[in-house]
């Protein structure tokens, strides 16, 4: 009797790599989002094929993975600690390069968090009368 192949199940949906098979976001709200971003001439005329949102979920989930886990390995050489925060995730945005276009998002992000956490600290006292 033959057995499968060691490659067998890459594209059948055998593991989590797999084109096949349910998919962790979306397809219809993915097509929303490319339908929306074609522009204005083509608004409602637009035709994407049906390969390219289950490429650009998987493309998704991949990018999904490697922020998270180098966002991991940000929050492993703090400690012991077992949950991810923002300041693992900026971290990790700014030690590597390729994610050099979310460091404006993640700047603007830490300020506003910094300006939240500046009001938080004032204890229920009023400064201004």
């Amino acid at each position: 009797m033959r057995r499968p192949g060691i490659y067998s199940g890459v594209f059948t949906g055998g593991d989590a790599s797999g084109m096949k098979g349910q998919h962790a976001l979306p397809l219809t709200r993915i097509k929303k989002i490319m339908k929306r971003s074609g522009g204005q001439a083509d608004q409602g005329k637009m035709m994407i094929s049906v390969e390219a949102p289950i490429v650009f979920s998987k493309v998704c989930e991949l990018f999904i993975e490697e922020l998270t886990r180098r966002s991991w390995a940000s929050a492993a050489a703090y400690g012991k600690r077992r949950t991810l925060v923002r300041e693992d995730v900026a971290a990790a945005v700014e030690a590597t390069d390729n994610f050099d276009f979310l460091v404006s998002v993640v700047s603007s992000s830490r300020r506003a968090a910094a300006g939240r956490s500046a009001d938080d600290d004032s204890d229920g006292v009023v400064m201004d009368v």
